[in-house]
């Protein structure tokens, strides 16, 4: 258990996870942690070398999957929510209500796994899933669609708009424990930068009026010869089917 919070993965939903499992694992060196079926749905997730996991989700029907259905039918593929597991779920919540914020979906009956949601109206723009873990799922096999994972990678960074950057700011490092490594100085349109104990980085970006909130690229790195022509082609096209943009440096 950690001692602080951690941005641990991002979520991203779609009826089928194939493109997901190319994207994620082929392409970008994601290799196989765990999974498992939940009420209503499936998820799977995968780790690189640094920063957060990704992790896929699918409904599986029945009335638990109505959540992610609704989501994926108005929406269509995409990111979902961002999770922070936390070592004490009482003392975070009781951080989220101190900063007026009213979680929901709260549901702590479960030791192995406790959580609650912050809505994105709350999370500027993001569903934000806060957790506490006790121990690890029982292993399951890999889906057989997932390849090989290609050259590993470094996740190195979640960038997310945000209208109001000092709510922003106030809500992942004093609310979720992220360490503020750079932030404007006037105020003006300049992005603020956290990182957390695993490598996880969120660059928070203040919007402009032609541009909503939400989850914006996210960053893949990888040394040596980085990425050829070829794997930046697929990737943008997996990414275009998954409506997930993602970055490709050094």
């Amino acid at each position: 258990m950690t001692s602080k919070a951690i941005l641990d993965h991002v979520a991203i939903a779609a009826f089928e996870l194939t493109d997901g499992w190319q994207l994620f694992g082929g392409v970008l060196g994601g290799s196989w942690i765990y999974g498992d079926d939940s009420p209503g749905f499936w998820w799977g997730q995968l780790g690189f070398q640094t920063g957060p996991k990704i992790e896929m989700l699918t409904p599986t029907g029945g009335p638990d999957a109505a959540f992610l259905e609704r989501f994926l039918s108005t929406r269509g593929a995409g990111p979902h929510h961002l999770n922070f597991i936390v070592p004490d779920i009482h003392e975070a919540l009781a951080r989220v209500w101190a900063a007026g914020i009213e979680p929901v979906q709260v549901s702590l009956a479960n030791p192995a796994w406790k959580e609650a949601f912050l809505h994105p109206k709350d999370a500027h723009g993001i569903v934000v899933q806060i957790a506490e873990q006790s121990g690890l799922p029982a292993q399951v096999q890999a889906p057989a669609e997932l390849p090989a994972p290609g050259p590993p990678t470094t996740f190195a960074l979640v960038q997310h708009y945000v209208a109001d950057l000092d709510g922003a700011v106030r809500l992942f490092a004093e609310v979720l424990d992220g360490e503020l490594v750079s932030r404007p100085d006037n105020g003006g349109a300049s992005p603020a930068e956290l990182t957390w104990d695993n490598g996880a980085r969120l660059r928070l970006v203040p919007t402009g009026p032609r541009r909503r909130v939400g989850l914006g690229p996210l960053k893949f790195a990888r040394d040596g010869a980085g990425f050829s022509r070829a794997e930046r082609s697929q990737a943008a096209d997996l990414a275009r089917h998954l409506a997930v943009s993602v970055q490709l440096g050094p």
